[in-house]
């Protein structure tokens, strides 16, 4: 078996660095602003994109690529906050919505300033609009090859 080129475990070693870079700043300004955890706020903005602030938990899960059981822990924490409820699905009684609160909803809107000028701050600035096509080109190709998060 051939050793893979050097490019690539720089490149892996890379990406892994600054997307954890990149995550830790945008924690940082979230906790410290908003007291609101990265993930915390990634399960709301998903709420409060999707038609009437609710998603099954399942759907919810794939979007923010949490386990089932890690993404049942933050929903426990987010609801005891007030931040979101739980509601019954009527087609399947096993299913379950996460809907976003209008607490929830007034948290998102006051945290999401502190994190558009995070990803601005600490991508966008210091990407040219050449740059930006061309990260989003090879991003878009690795995302499609990419199975749904099972937790696994």
């Amino acid at each position: 078996m051939t050793s893979p080129p050097a490019a690539e475990p720089a490149f892996w070693r890379s990406m892994l660095r600054a997307q954890a870079q990149i995550s830790r700043r945008l924690q940082a300004d979230l906790a410290g602003s908003h007291d609101l955890a990265l993930a915390a706020y990634d399960v709301l903005a998903h709420l409060g994109d999707a038609p009437g602030g609710r998603l099954r938990m399942n759907d919810l899960a794939d979007r923010v690529l949490l386990s089932r059981s890690g993404l049942t822990r933050l929903v426990d924490r987010l609801q005891s906050e007030g931040l979101v409820c739980r509601e019954s699905c009527a087609s399947d009684a096993r299913g379950l919505f996460a809907v976003l609160t209008p607490a929830g909803r007034s948290r998102l809107a006051e945290a999401t300033p502190t994190y558009q000028r995070g990803v601005r701050d600490y991508v966008l600035s210091r990407l040219d609009e050449h740059d930006l096509l061309v990260v989003g080109a090879l991003l878009d190709k690795l995302a499609d090859g990419a199975y749904p998060f099972d937790g696994r």
